[in-house]
């Protein structure tokens, strides 16, 4: 899964969170200074309005990508090589 960067409000720490994770009601503590990050879509710090809105392109990319995998037709694949056992080498026998 993808993961965004989140600046604290605190210590202006650094630091990745899941884009799934990051939706509104989400509450985080910043491994720096341990304070409580709450994230709301409706948030009037920057900090955590670039993280929102990060993390909504994140997840509507990685639904795009999913549904461009599903409607690709998967192309024939050659078995694998766990699947065609062993075969004798010509001109050999047993």
């Amino acid at each position: 899964m993808s993961s965004v960067q989140v600046q604290c409000t605190r210590c202006k720490n650094v630091f990745r969170d899941h884009a799934g994770r990051l939706q509104d009601g989400y509450s985080r503590q910043c491994p720096g200074c341990e304070v409580v990050l709450f994230f709301a879509e409706d948030s009037q710090h920057p900090f955590i309005k670039r993280a929102m809105r990060n993390a909504r392109k994140v997840r509507k990319e990685l639904r795009e990508a999913e549904v461009a995998r599903l409607l690709v037709p998967d192309s024939p694949a050659a078995p694998s090589r766990s699947s065609q056992g062993r075969r004798q080498a010509p001109g050999r026998s047993e």
